[in-house]
């Protein structure tokens, strides 16, 4: 009988069973089970999951996806895990009959969307970037409005303090000259 050894290192999690991809680093909707304590248990489940000589970690898990939905407890949270029964048994294998798709919960989170929902995705995708694109365009512009008002602002203060600065005896000439410029 395999015995559990402990590792330090952590490790993603992955479902141990043969054929199985599942793995919480492209799904976070599947939970993943580690073994039972219980001999007779876990001899049961290395049998089910055809792995007869196995070393069992403290890392190594069966996926959600192997227990009938009889044997889960779902979760009373929404960010709340499935839990297995007392004595729940993996037993839902490709070797057996099962289909990822005769999953009966809401859907397969581990099925590839067919390709038209790909489509979809790309034009909704595509549009999201026009939407980015013309409110970039819409930024700029005000930007631009926004530094035309401080230049404006600086050329009157500016205007000012020339204004206040030249004799009295110049203002007229100085005047004269900027209305040749302006027009």
């Amino acid at each position: 009988l395999p015995t559990m050894t402990f590792s330090s290192r952590p490790r993603k999690r992955h479902c141990c069973v043969p054929l199985c991809s599942a793995s919480a680093k492209f799904n976070g909707i599947l939970n993943f089970h580690g073994f039972p304590t219980h001999s007779d248990l876990r001899r049961q489940w290395l049998v089910n999951i055809r792995r007869d000589n196995f070393t069992i970690t403290s890392h190594t898990r069966v996926c959600s996806r192997h227990f009938a939905s009889d044997q889960l407890i779902e979760p009373t949270t929404l960010d709340g895990r499935r839990q297995l029964i007392k004595g729940a048994v993996p037993t839902l294998f490709e070797w057996n009959g099962f289909k990822e798709h005769s999953l009966t919960r809401d859907h397969d989170y581990c099925s590839v969307p067919e390709p038209s929902a790909l489509d979809i995705s790309a034009s909704a995708a595509e549009d999201l970037s026009k939407d980015v694109e013309t409110l970039r365009k819409e930024i700029q512009e005000l930007r631009v409005q926004r530094e035309f008002g401080l230049q404006r602002f600086y050329f009157n203060n500016m205007l000012q303090t020339m204004l206040y600065s030249i004799p009295l005896a110049y203002l007229s000439q100085f005047t004269l000259f900027l209305c040749q410029c302006v027009m």
